[in-house]
């Protein structure tokens, strides 16, 4: 959680006397203990009313694997391709599909080598 080393602890303390004294530092170092026990009776506390309110349906859950630090697109990549999913079949039968015609106007092939007309005044 907190990344404090020995040596930050030890100058804090050394502030602590030259700040408080030695004799209000007995009372604040006894304020600062129950301070410490009361988070962790508050986070025990909103944990166990977490897994109340999840039910038993959360408990198994590995949450390991839902961290995104561990999110690494090459590996995921390599799994989607290691993944063999069957081929689709093939067609068999090709139906031509009907020709887009304006309505009421019949449908005109053109030879081959012929241009397709072409509407000057369409934009």
């Amino acid at each position: 959680m907190i990344d404090i080393s020995v040596e930050k602890v030890a100058l804090l303390l050394i502030i602590a006397v030259l700040v408080l004294g030695p004799t209000k530092l007995p009372e604040y170092a006894r304020k600062l203990g129950r301070l410490i026990r009361e988070l962790r009776r508050m986070a025990s506390n909103a944990q166990e009313k977490l897994r109340e309110e999840l039910g038993p349906e959360f408990e198994d859950i590995d949450w390991q694997k839902m961290d995104p630090r561990q999110y690494d697109p090459r590996r995921i990549i390599r799994e989607a391709l290691a993944d063999e999913d069957p081929l689709p079949k093939p067609v068999t039968s090709i139906q031509t599909p009907l020709p887009a015609t304006p309505p009421g106007r019949p449908a005109v092939r053109l030879a081959a080598g012929q241009k397709a007309p072409f509407d000057d005044e369409s934009t």
